[in-house]
């Protein structure tokens, strides 16, 4: 008896393919447009091919911009994945205080970024924050404003305040699937925390982990706001990473053909290495597994 596919079920996704078509490939269509044009004014554009695509792939600036991205990201991750696991294996599991720890872990992620900037901003100054305020008590010169160690430093802590959170509530969640069983079979056969976390936690936490580190890797790898309301990618072009070299180049110089180029890179970059990234993780899940 053959199936009948009822393809009514297609209507219901045409609005958001719709939306996506407007909201995405559109401004996509676009930027690929600009990329392989350039103008003197007045609206009167002229074909210029690839050379917009030569001029960002052989520059220095870009160059720099993206070794700072991938040291800043390397960063990241070392220190949050880590410290994310460190804390979801020390909450508690149940009762009041699980729901308390869970409440207070979220509140940085509630905050917007432009605000998580602002409050650094203020908290590192040393004349009215009480970082900067009391470090220059302890006599640390501190000036992330002048210092490029101080600036990454603070940009880096603040990225850990702020998404660390992420990672511990994904891990947490991946520790209360657990079953019970597990951990009273670990009892009888006397092991220690470390085999337990190493043949029982960790395995079990591998597909939260790889969420984890996929979002944190795409989100450092395209932060903006926080960075640039800190320290404006300084001082001189310290912290300037690739997202905040595109929005110079296509606002504060407004060179839109070049800007346009950059922005079709970036997004491949991120593709590819988020593709690469994912692939490699899963492999090494199917390994342990």
């Amino acid at each position: 008896m053959k199936k009948i596919v009822n393809q009514k079920a297609w209507f219901l996704v045409l609005p958001v393919l719709l939306l996506v078509g407007f909201s995405a490939v559109i401004p996509l269509m676009t930027v690929v447009n600009y990329s392989v044009q350039d103008t003197f004014g007045n609206n009167e554009f002229f074909a210029v091919g690839l050379e917009w695509f030569k001029e960002i792939l052989h520059s220095e600036r870009i160059h720099d911009a993206l070794g700072r991205q991938i040291l800043f990201t390397g960063i990241i991750l070392l220190i949050e994945i880590p410290l994310g696991i460190f804390i979801a294996l020390h909450m508690p599991k149940k009762g009041f205080w699980a729901s308390a720890c869970l409440i207070l872990v979220a509140l940085p992620l509630l905050v917007p970024w432009n605000v998580v900037g602002t409050i650094w901003q203020i908290f590192g100054r040393t004349d009215i924050g009480l970082l900067g305020h009391s470090l220059s008590s302890l006599g640390i010169d501190y000036n992330y404003t002048q210092n490029v160690l101080d600036a990454w430093i603070t940009i880096i802590i603040m990225d850990v305040w702020h998404w660390t959170s992420l990672v511990v509530l994904l891990c947490y969640a991946g520790l209360q699937s657990i079953p019970s069983a597990y951990y009273q079979a670990a009892k009888i056969d006397q092991a220690s925390n470390w085999n337990i976390f190493r043949y029982i936690q960790l395995p079990k936490m591998m597909g939260v982990l790889l969420i984890a580190s996929l979002l944190r890797f795409m989100d450092s790898f395209m932060i903006y706001t926080e960075p640039m309301v800190v320290t404006g990618g300084g001082p001189g072009n310290a912290t300037t990473f690739l997202s905040i070299d595109l929005v110079k180049m296509a606002i504060g110089q407004f060179d839109l053909g070049p800007a346009a180029a950059f922005s079709l890179i970036y997004f491949l970059v991120i593709l590819l290495c988020s593709w690469a990234f994912f692939t490699i993780m899963t492999n090494i899940d199917k390994k342990e597994a």
